[in-house]
């Protein structure tokens, strides 16, 4: 990841996440009523749902809320019917920045995403205008403090199960699939009791843009800042490269 490891990112990004479990267990809460509505209850028979329930295990989502969430979203014939509505546009200095969000309200989010971009001297582009600029790719991220297989048996579980790519970085190993790829290869590891730091389809830049302004890289932590704050947004891709203090 462009001269930082990635796993440093994460292990960040989960330290602050406990500070806002809240926040996050609501998050995918709404993923859960989304995978439920479209392909039924239960995980078995529905590989949206299983991948759902890892992504809420590695956030240490305990497992009475997840059964909670998935039987609500079963039994709630009322339950706000969410939509997906996916955002694109531009920070400073031309930094890409991709929105995701589940919402029941299009006029609300759209509102406070352009706020957002707005506020951190960004702007909401076209559909399309940055989302060239990144590859959709399954990506799991193991920590080698907690794994014992070796590198090379890992690989090959990795690789056998349909995995693209596999990287050693110094403290963690990245497993990179193709988005319909993703189930399968996390399932594998799963099923050798491989624990995941991090397991999600998401999208990595092709290239990272560095800020070296102080107000670029004011108005940045903006707009993520205000993004990561509104209860309607997923999740936020960009292409900033930043520094290891100023990971998030």
């Amino acid at each position: 990841m462009s001269g930082h490891s990635k796993f440093a990112n994460i292990k960040h990004k989960k330290e602050k996440n406990d500070a806002a479990k809240g926040k996050i267990f609501t998050r995918i809460g709404r993923e859960i009523a989304v995978a439920v509505k479209e392909g039924g209850a239960d995980p078995a028979n529905n590989s949206k749902l299983r991948d759902v329930i890892a992504k809420a295990k590695a956030n240490n989502m305990p497992n009475d809320t997840i059964d909670r969430s998935i039987k609500k979203a079963a039994g709630d014939g009322n339950a706000a019917n969410y939509e997906s509505i996916t955002y694109e546009g531009y920070g400073p200095n031309g930094t890409a920045i991709i929105v995701e969000t589940l919402t029941d309200n299009r006029n609300r989010t759209a509102s406070n995403v352009r706020n957002a971009f707005t506020k951190g001297g960004g702007n909401v582009g076209t559909t399309g205008c940055v989302s060239f600029m990144f590859d959709k790719k399954g990506q799991i991220i193991i920590d080698k403090e907690e794994c014992e297989q070796s590198a090379d048996d890992l690989m090959m579980i990795a690789l056998d199960a349909g995995a693209e790519d596999f990287a050693e970085e110094e403290d963690s190993f990245e497993i990179t699939t193709d988005p319909d790829d993703f189930s399968a290869v996390r399932e594998a590891l799963e099923a050798e009791g491989i624990p995941m730091m991090s397991a999600e389809v998401t999208m990595i830049p092709q290239t990272w843009v560095d800020l070296t302004g102080e107000q670029d890289i004011k108005m940045m932590n903006r707009i993520l800042d205000m993004l990561d704050e509104d209860d309607d947004v997923q999740e936020v891709y960009h292409n900033w490269n930043m520094p290891e203090e100023e990971e998030e």
